[in-house]
């Protein structure tokens, strides 16, 4: 890929890989944008394919992709040990279950925040919930790391429901930010809350995650890290749909990529008011962890030893075993969003008030 060496806040850029994951900063170690357009239920209401995957389809040129599902697409039970999982939705169901017990249906602009620390096995499936429309699927998945001192805490597993996402909307109406993560272009008090053992719940990491669409004449700046002057923070602004002028701090950009900028400057973006189209952005932004990464598959530590014995303790105790009825659970047509924690179900149909809503608060098991 070529790099080139740019003015003011930006210090290089790299095109952004047609697919597979993007480059990322310290201290995160994964990106990537799923866009995928399944169609209508053709099952009859098992969310399924009548045909089955082949295991491992990852095809760029195809209008959805199977993953490693068979007749659902997805990632059925595997384990993590040593980072957390951050999945980011746009559009689209993700079914989500896991070796703790714990489970969710959510997507339409929910996040899921799961701690795998000592190890956890979960899976992560598309079903085809819609039978009379298709079944769009947009979303991030993330990989923070986890330092040394935090890679073996207990897993742990958060949802945010979208309408507790935080998101700025510029005076215009032009340009807008989701907040993922961190405390920009919102008031602190309003910043979702990470879980305890995660490297952003340390307000002096300075970790953000952020999504930004601006349309066709609106202009945003992307403010400097709030620790940029007291420490090293990384970041990095991924464009990652919108071409058409689009200009970043003065320059016009003319391919997908991931932009490397000093967190000490701010940040302009802006998109000419003849643009057909708008343009999104994607920010990753950290103190880095500064410590050895060493990877294997779905094993994150610091060094092989750790990799080892975390094949050994998985062979051997499969990180508490899987308690679901099916390697890629999935969740009944009807069941509405929802998050298992600890045995306790809820939704974002529950009203402040804690007075349900419709029927939907009720054990998973029981609408398998």
């Amino acid at each position: 890929m070529r790099l080139s060496v740019m003015k003011n806040s930006i210090i290089k850029t790299v095109a952004l890989p047609l697919a597979g994951p993007y480059p990322t900063p310290d201290p995160f170690l994964f990106c990537v944008f799923h866009v995928d357009k399944y169609p209508e239920d053709p099952s009859g209401g098992k969310q399924e394919f009548l045909t089955r995957g082949n295991g491992a389809d990852f095809n760029p040129d195809a209008p959805y992709r199977m993953y490693h599902g068979d007749q659902v697409p997805g990632f059925p039970q595997h384990p993590h040990r040593g980072f957390e999982t951050i999945t980011a939705t746009i559009k689209g169901i993700i079914d989500h279950a896991d070796s703790t017990g714990n489970a969710g249906r959510y997507g339409e602009g929910d996040v899921q925040w799961m701690t795998a620390g000592k190890g956890v096995v979960h899976g992560e499936m598309f079903p085809l919930v819609n039978a009379d429309k298709p079944n769009l699927t947009t979303f991030f998945q993330i990989w923070l790391n986890l330092p040394k001192a935090s890679k073996m805490v207990d897993p742990s597993f958060a949802m945010f429901w979208s309408n507790d996402v935080p998101e700025y909307k510029s005076d215009d109406g032009l340009s807008t930010v989701t907040v993922w993560a961190g405390d920009y272009f919102i008031e602190e008090k309003d910043a979702g809350t990470p879980p305890p053992d995660s490297w952003a719940s340390n307000p002096e990491n300075d970790v953000a995650v952020l999504f930004i669409v601006v349309k066709p004449g609106g202009r945003i700046v992307l403010p400097k890290a709030n620790m940029g002057e007291k420490t090293r923070i990384n970041r990095a602004l991924y464009l990652v749909n919108g071409l058409d002028g689009v200009k970043i701090d003065g320059e016009i950009i003319t391919k997908k990529c991931c932009m490397t900028l000093d967190a000490t400057k701010d940040v302009s973006i802006e998109l000419p008011i003849d643009a057909k189209n708008g343009t999104e952005f994607l920010v990753l932004q950290g103190k880095p962890i500064d410590e050895p990464v060493v990877q294997h598959g779905p094993f994150v530590m610091n060094t092989e030893q750790e990799i080892k014995q975390a094949f050994f303790d998985y062979r051997k105790t499969q990180f508490g075993g899987w308690p679901w009825p099916r390697d890629d659970m999935i969740f009944s047509q009807n069941k509405g969003r929802f998050a298992l924690l600890d045995g306790i179900e809820s939704s974002p149909n529950v009203t402040t008030n804690g007075i349900e809503e419709g029927k939907e608060q009720k054990k998973s098991d029981d609408e398998l």
